[in-house]
């Protein structure tokens, strides 16, 4: 049912808490709470709706009548109208399968499927594992290590970077590219950032389409290869993109996995009960993951439009209406998981919905849970004792995307 008048707009300010202030983005979770429970199907009043429970954010990502069309968006508050045409142009983006839909989603996503299947992932164990150990290596026992900057990125970056043909020596240079880009994809950016997220898109195009270029004269045995390739012997893909696509695929190849190990490694520190249970029992690594993506997910947010009438949660939602699924609320929805705000490694639940659902389940998913599984469980045999040391960790200062800027930790051998 729609939202009544007087809890609509508590309801709103609990969003404006989420979207517009710090404390709001960097502890969500009280206040997804708060809407499930008050206003769990709610259009707000800058128009789009925000869906908190899993089942209603389950059926508005699955639904054949939504897709990625925001050209009817509003605009992020306080920008000019240049700055407000610069947003649309990155809302209006159709050259890569997470902004478009069906038949050009289908047709992108199909030429890069094969290389992130379940059986294509499970070949790369061993690399993975080998990568793990390497960089565990410099753990010095005792020493306290900054888990952000010596695990959690340069384990995924690699892995894709290998995968996709992004030379060794660029990857640590375009970190902080994609990492101004993202900010495209909050529900709130400044001037400033988008400012920046442009410049940022310029760069990553032109760094791609010189190593496309240099792909084309000499083909390697690597993702990229094959998609010029495939480009080569048919129309399947234009230049643009070719190069989207590599920009999305070596963003999203570490972004999510990154802040997968960040978040993961954090909630076990906290809860050394769960921690403790995972090292003597690693038959658990599988749905350990499965429950730490489910406890505090990298992605929080999957936006839609409605290209239809829908009905949600007995809402009715208008056609042309942009539905927010809260991934992170629908993960501790109390009518899908028993005491959702603990962590329980063992819990036989539903799936979390933290790579979302639909045509658009993340492609990269296989992987991110394979990179997690090894990355825990080498871990727990490599040290006796993991501590978080120093203040709390710094969150990052973002919605949509949830993660650590750092995670210092001491390692006994």
């Amino acid at each position: 049912m729609p939202t009544a008048p007087a809890t609509a707009a508590a309801a709103d300010a609990l969003l404006l808490e989420l979207v517009g202030t710090p404390e709001g983005r960097a502890d969500p979770y009280p206040r997804y709470a708060r809407l499930r429970a008050e206003a769990p199907v709610h259009q707000s009043m800058f128009g789009f709706w925000a869906l908190t429970r899993y089942d209603d954010c389950q059926q508005a990502l699955r639904h054949p009548g939504v897709g990625k069309d925001f050209s009817g968006a509003a605009n992020s508050l306080g920008l000019s109208e240049e700055e407000a045409a610069e947003q649309a142009r990155f809302r209006n983006d159709r050259t890569n399968m997470l902004t478009t839909d069906p038949p050009d989603h289908t047709r992108l996503r199909g030429l890069v499927t094969r290389a992130f299947t379940p059986r294509t992932v499970e070949s790369l164990r061993p690399r993975i594992v080998g990568l793990v150990d390497e960089l565990l290596d410099g753990f010095g026992d005792g020493e306290e290590v900054d888990v952000m900057d010596a695990l959690a990125f340069p384990l995924p970056v690699t892995v894709i970077g290998e995968m996709l043909g992004v030379p060794r020596e660029d990857r640590a240079g375009l970190r902080p590219l994609v990492r101004a880009l993202t900010a495209v994809l909050e529900l709130a950016v400044s001037a400033d950032a988008l400012r920046e997220a442009t410049k940022a898109d310029i760069t990553l195009d032109a760094y791609f389409a010189d190593l496309v270029a240099e792909r084309r004269a000499h083909p390697q045995e690597d993702l990229l290869s094959q998609l010029i390739q495939a480009e080569d012997e048919g129309d399947q893909l234009s230049e643009a993109e070719l190069i989207s696509t590599a920009v999305l695929l070596f963003a999203a190849g570490f972004e999510t996995t990154t802040h997968l190990i960040g978040n993961g490694l954090r909630a076990l520190l906290k809860n050394p009960d769960q921690l403790d249970r995972l090292r003597a029992d690693r038959s658990l690594l599988r749905p350990a993951v499965e429950e730490l993506l489910r406890y505090d997910s990298p992605v929080q947010i999957a936006a839609r439009t409605a290209y239809e009438d829908l009905t949600i949660g007995g809402a009715h939602i208008d056609k042309g209406s942009v539905v927010l699924a809260l991934l992170g609320a629908a993960n501790r929805d109390p009518a899908k998981f028993t005491d959702p705000e603990r962590l329980d490694l063992g819990r036989a639940e539903a799936a979390p919905i933290s790579f979302g659902s639909g045509i658009h389940f993340c492609l990269g998913a296989a992987l991110a849970r394979l990179e997690g599984q090894i990355v825990f469980d080498r871990l727990l045999s490599r040290f006796r004792t993991m501590e978080l040391v120093g203040g709390p960790p710094t969150v990052r200062d973002s919605l949509t995307l949830r993660g650590l800027v750092d995670l210092r930790v001491r390692f006994t051998a």
